[in-house]
């Protein structure tokens, strides 16, 4: 079971990073794919989630209305647009495939992660 994220960066507030994750075919096509992040000294925190056909998607207060969750079954691909990005989105994040369909902010239903990748955001 392999998950890989990308498209990190260092980005200015206010600007815009697309993450990807690429999940083995098998892993993730019957199941719901979660995006989470731990910025220094602190916890873990459920970013956003998508069902296992895309039909829904539910995102972490902080990021609703700025973050856009997507997937694509055919590419084996979950994305994550992060808008308006704030000094505060500084964090390792992480993509997660749920032990379930419809996923979770609950980082327990998670059953395979991928290495994270780093978002710095300066003010």
């Amino acid at each position: 079971v392999q998950l890989q994220a990308s498209g990190g960066g260092l980005v200015q507030a206010g600007g815009s990073l697309r993450l990807s994750c690429t999940t083995s075919r098998r892993t993730a096509s019957n199941n719901a794919v979660g995006w989470f992040r731990q910025a220094p000294g602190k916890e873990r925190e459920f970013v956003a989630a998508i069902a296992w056909n895309g039909g829904s998607t539910f995102y972490g207060d902080s990021v609703l209305g700025r973050f856009t969750i997507s997937r694509d079954n055919a590419k084996n691909t979950v994305s994550l647009q992060m808008n308006s990005l704030k000094p505060e989105d500084t964090a390792v994040y992480y993509c997660a495939v749920s032990r379930g369909s419809y996923g979770s902010r609950l980082s327990s239903e998670y059953q395979y992660w991928g290495r994270g990748t780093l978002v710095t955001v300066s003010s």
